[in-house]
C-alpha cells in the first residue's frame, strides 16, 4: 500500500512517501526571499503525480484555527471564531474540524481550497487532520503541570496541561528564539504555571532548533527531549 503523507507548515511543505511502513522518500521545502513565492504550490502538483497512491494523509499546521468543547455543533460559527486568532478567507480557505475525544476537544481549522482541491481531485482516500490534534494525540500526560513544546522549521505549537486537563494551546511563527522563549515564560505567569513545578517536554526539530532547547534548559528545571524528527523515520509524530 502506497500512502503519501504530506505536512504544510507556515512557509514549508514537507512530504513522505511510504510503502508497507516503510519510507521510500522524503523531502522538504520552504519559502525563502530566494524561491518564487508559488513553490509550495509547485512542489505540491509535482508529488501529487510522483506515483498512483492508495491514500493520502494531509497534516495541516498552518495557524487559522480555534479550539473548543467537544460536542461544539454550530459549524457555521467556524470561521468567525478562527477570526479572533488569525483572518480567514472564506473565498479562499476551507473550513476543517478535527476532534480529540482523549481531552474532549475540537479544532476548527482553514486550510487552503486551491491545495484541497488539487488533493481531492485524485478521487483516492484521504484524511486531513490539524497539527494540534495529532500532537494531542501523542501525549503521554500525568497529573501535574505540563508544558508540551513540538517544534517545527521557524514554527512551534505548545499545549500547556495541568491535571489532564488543556488550559492553554498556542501556534507560532517562531523567527526569534529569544523572544519566544520570553513568550514561554510570560505564558506560565499569566496561567499560574511555576517553573519549579512544571514539567516540560520538547519534540519535533530539536536538533534544528537546538539553541532554543539550550537556552530554555538555563530557566526550567524538569526538560525532557521526547524525541527529535529524524529525516526518514518520524514524521509528525507517527
Amino acid at each position: 500500500m502506497n500512502v503519501l503523507n504530506l505536512l504544510f507548515t507556515k512557509d514549508g511543505l514537507i512530504y513522505q512517501i511510504v510503502k508497507n511502513k516503510s519510507i521510500l522518500e522524503e523531502k522538504s521545502y520552504f519559502v525563502t526571499e530566494e524561491t518564487p513565492a508559488n513553490l509550495i504550490e509547485e512542489q505540491l502538483d509535482e508529488v501529487l503525480i510522483k506515483q498512483r497512491f492508495d491514500e493520502i494523509q494531509v497534516i495541516s499546521a498552518l495557524n487559522h484555527f480555534t479550539l473548543m468543547p467537544e460536542g461544539f455543533s454550530e459549524h457555521d460559527a467556524g470561521f468567525d471564531l478562527i477570526s479572533f486568532n488569525a483572518p480567514a478567507d472564506r473565498e479562499k480557505e476551507e473550513l476543517m474540524l478535527s476532534i480529540n475525544k482523549k481531552f474532549n476537544i475540537q479544532f476548527y481549522y482553514t486550510f487552503p481550497k486551491n491545495y484541497y482541491k488539487k488533493i481531492k481531485e485524485l478521487a483516492i482516500p484521504v484524511h486531513f487532520n490539524f497539527s494540534g490534534e495529532k500532537f494531542l494525540s501523542s501525549i503521554n500526560n500525568k497529573n501535574n503541570k505540563e508544558i508540551h513544546i513540538n517544534l517545527y522549521h521557524n514554527q512551534c505549537e505548545f499545549f500547556a496541561i495541568d491535571n489532564k486537563k488543556i488550559i492553554l494551546y498556542n501556534n507560532l511563527d517562531v523567527n526569534s528564539e529569544v523572544d519566544f522563549l520570553y513568550f514561554v515564560m510570560f505564558t506560565l505567569s499569566k496561567i499560574g504555571f511555576g517553573i519549579n513545578e512544571t514539567s516540560f517536554y520538547a519534540y519535533g526539530e530539536t536538533t534544528e532548533n537546538e539553541t532554543f532547547i539550550s537556552e530554555l534548559q538555563k530557566f526550567v528545571k524538569n526538560l525532557k527531549i521526547v524525541f527529535d524528527n529524524i529525516p526518514n523515520k518520524n514524521f509528525i509524530l507517527n
